[in-house]
């Protein structure tokens, strides 16, 4: 920042604090055993209350005070930035005639010798008077790409905070970037502090350079993934505008592949003869090997583990290989206990660089209360990336199973083409609290050897709302599914809908709600299904949350809902632990209506309900 008058006066030992500090306010005192600091207060004048909590946080005395230091010359060493410190807040603020006085047992610290440090150090009173509040008068910046928006602060009459300064600078240099000049720099500034009409004036002036399009790609660090597939994965768009979104991606793209673990790029520093730019990247490897676990608990449904193992870049092209598998109902009051393992093998930038091929392979038991089965199945999809927030799925999978249930034993040879689209813009995905998350899902379906089509159609939506700075958290969920064209009794059992447990209906058992179709004393899963979930989430602390719930959930025979489906609800409380790999939960809930309920049922697991 270029001064034509300097916005504080020097700090020299006698001056005083130009308003009366009778009415000083005490922003932090501490007194005890005589350790490096006795008492440590803070003055300034009552005017300038709005003031004391952004001072005293940026001060480095008022830190060391907190956490006990004993060593005088930490403490001197403190007290001696603090004139910067306090004085940045207080521009930052739009006050730039502030008078700083920071006096050691009386005598100013910016006087004391380094070299004839106190042994001890008693009192300290830092006196602060931040003078007149400072206004922009003329302010400019130019010259300025299309579209650009400049910070609101950015204007004539508003408090001259020092950060409004920056930020128009940066937005300035944005613009120009977002339109392909990637060398758009701040070329010079002008910032006028006029003490005498308390205002400042600010010239910003902009460089755009050149528009420039993407070069040639080169790399260093990939020694385990061959040089053609780290370009692929890159997908660097060579000719196209370098603009940050175009950045940002192949940044993205490197990272998403798993096979890096630190991506750092760099821009040429000067042009190519013909408008390019080129790009150079920065790769460390990510460990080959990943190991994860996890698990819930509930009073009625049991315990349920689930582990897998990763191996990344397995074929020298990024290729991940990842073994799942999960053992569920342990010690279940209904049921059985059930096993699924499944290999799945995921080769990114196939077809383009934002589309992975993966291919998997399953093998299940499934012990339910109302049929056993032994699952087999072979897939093969593609999954692109259409933004940050959109990705779409769609493949083609086969299943066979052998079903024994009420009406004896069935085997289903499933052929399906399973079509897939989430939108996530959920601030955080295990503990959001702001914005919404949608799952659709539609599965064409066809028995083998059988005339049965049909179609399975899904869809899971969720939205967060967060108030008083996120400490309150309104959450919402509704699913709803159905089985077209296809008949109950020809539909495989596992694609079947039910409601009940943690992840639709808590209170009530697992699975405990479907109809009576294939026999008049057994129940299965439903073809039309609905749930819905509300939640209040409260924070009590930083990392303790309390949280009130009501769920309800429908399952009906028919392809859509009819008389002849059946509903229930629960409602229950829970207390969230927030880690850093997101909130433990433990929720109690009870039946509030429908049959199938058995009293309080408590759940445990890692993140959210939903």
């Amino acid at each position: 920042m270029t001064k034509r008058h300097a916005p504080t006066r020097p700090l020299k030992s006698g001056q005083t604090v130009a308003r009366a500090v009778a009415g000083a306010l005490a922003l932090a005192a501490v007194s005890g055993p005589a350790l490096a600091i006795d008492s440590l207060v803070f003055e300034l004048p009552g005017s300038a209350r709005d003031l004391r909590a952004p001072l005293a946080e940026a001060s480095q005395l008022a830190a060391a005070n907190r956490a006990g230091t004993t060593d005088s010359h930490e403490v001197f060493s403190a007290a001696l930035s603090d004139y910067e410190r306090l004085v940045t807040t207080l521009y930052a603020r739009g006050y730039y005639s502030s008078v700083i006085h920071i006096r050691i047992d009386g005598r100013e610290a910016a006087e004391i010798s380094s070299l004839n440090v106190p042994d001890e150090i008693r009192d300290i009173v830092v006196s602060i008077d931040p003078g007149p509040l400072f206004r922009f008068g003329t302010v400019s910046v130019g010259p300025l790409a299309k579209n650009t928006v400049l910070p609101e602060g950015f204007a004539p009459g508003k408090k001259a905070r020092s950060p409004v300064i920056g930020a128009a600078a940066t937005a300035g240099v944005a613009g120009w970037q977002v339109l392909g000049y990637p060398k758009a720099k701040l070329a010079g500034q002008t910032v006028i502090a006029d003490h005498a009409t308390h205002r400042i004036d600010a010239d910003l002036t902009l460089a755009p350079g050149p528009q420039l399009r993407f070069g040639d790609f080169s790399f260093t660090g990939a020694e385990g993934v061959r040089n053609g597939r780290v370009r692929a994965i890159a997908g660097v768009p060579r000719g196209k505008l370098f603009t940050p979104d175009n950045l940002s991606r192949v940044n993205t793209r490197l990272l998403r592949s798993g096979a890096f673990k630190s991506v750092s790029l760099r821009q040429a520093e000067v042009p190519n003869p013909d408008g390019t730019l080129d790009l150079s990247a920065t790769l460390i490897e990510e460990k080959p090997h990943r190991i994860g676990f996890g698990g819930e608990i509930a009073s009625l449904d049991g315990a349920t583990v689930s582990g897998y193992w990763l191996h990344r870049n397995i074929l020298g092209g990024a290729e991940r290989l990842r073994l799942d598998g999960e053992i569920s109902g342990i010690g279940a009051q209904q049921g059985g206990t059930d096993f699924k393992f499944g290999a799945t093998v995921t080769r990114p930038a196939t077809f383009d660089p934002d589309t992975a091929l993966s291919l998997g392979a399953t093998v299940a038991r499934l012990n339910e209360e109302d049929f056993n089965s032994y699952n087999y199945g072979v897939n093969v999809g593609l999954e692109h990336i259409f933004s940050k927030s959109l990705t779409g799925t769609v493949g083609l999978a086969f299943d066979y199973s052998d079903v024994t249930d009420s009406t004896g034993s069935t085997t289903f040879k499933t052929l399906s083409l399973p079509v897939g689209l989430i939108w996530d813009k959920r601030d955080v995905a295990l503990n959001a609290s702001k914005g919404f998350y949608i799952n659709a899902r539609l599965t064409p379906f066809t028995d083998i050897g059988d005339s049965t089509l049909g179609t399975r159609a899904y869809a899971d939506t969720r939205a967060y709302q967060g108030f008083a700075d996120k400490r309150f958290v309104l959450a919402a969920r509704a699913q709803a599914g159905s089985i077209l064209g296809a008949d109950l009794r020809d539909t495989p059992r596992d694609m079947l809908f039910y409601s009940g447990g943690p992840g639709t209906v808590r209170g009530h058992p697992y699975q405990s709600l479907g109809v009576f179709v294939l026999s008049p004393t057994q129940r299965s899963g439903g073809r039309s299904f609905f749930a819905t979930s509300a939640e209040v989430r409260v924070g009590v602390t930083d990392t303790i949350g309390v949280v009130g719930f009501y769920d309800a959930g429908f399952v009906g025979a028919g392809e859509l809902f009819d008389q002849g489906g059946n509903w229930h609800s629960g409602a229950g409380m829970g207390m969230r632990y927030n880690t850093g790999i997101g909130p433990i939960r433990l929720d109690l809930a009870l039946p509030v209506s429908g049959d199938g309920g058995e009293g309080l049922q408590f759940y445990i697991g890692i993140g959210q309900a939903f």
